[in-house]
């Protein structure tokens, strides 16, 4: 991939790199029609997708520079060392962008959760139950407001709950 990178200069990587974090950034991202007559379209798609990538992931992973270097090992040294400097040199910013990313997904923040394990021996229509039961109280800030949410859970339900977060937890991790 990054073969191609070495079709324009070390100090023209640096401007694509500069403009591809500032897309990162929610800023103006590089204009493919500057770059039409070095890479085609498709090649065009593949190099920011692997920058943006490679950006989001250093930052988000906390990776080190030995790791980068590793990943930009088909590149050219000045090219590689030019895709580093500015990932050191914006790394904060990106941090705080893929942060004000992932926080936007929802207003609501969880505050304080509580849990009891309940055990339904019977109810008003079976006389033998045996349930086990799980009780969960969360407190919820959303929009200020503390928002208390309690439910009741059977042995399904919390297994599809523990899907549910573990999805959303893949989801929040590839937004890093």
């Amino acid at each position: 991939m990054m073969e191609i990178l070495s079709r324009i200069s070390a100090t023209d990587c640096v401007k694509l790199c500069h403009r591809v974090v500032d897309g990162l950034c929610g800023r103006e991202p590089p204009c493919r029609s500057d770059y039409s007559t070095t890479w085609s379209l498709e090649e065009w798609l593949q190099l920011l997708d692997f920058l943006t990538s490679l950006f989001r992931l250093a930052v988000g992973n906390d990776i080190p520079d030995e790791e980068v270097l590793a990943k930009l090992s088909d590149a050219d040294h000045s090219h590689a060392e030019a895709v580093l400097s500015i990932l050191r040199a914006r790394w904060e910013e990106i941090r705080r962008a893929l942060l004000d990313r992932t926080s936007s997904i929802s207003s609501a923040t969880l505050q304080d959760f509580d849990w009891q394990l309940k055990l339904a021996l019977s109810s008003d229509k079976i006389s033998s139950l045996n349930t086990p039961l799980l009780s969960l109280c969360l407190d919820v800030r959303e929009n200020g407001a503390l928002r208390p949410i309690t439910m009741e859970l059977n042995r399904e339900e919390v297994s599809t709950l523990i899907s549910s977060l573990e999805a959303a937890n893949k989801v929040v991790l590839q937004l890093k």
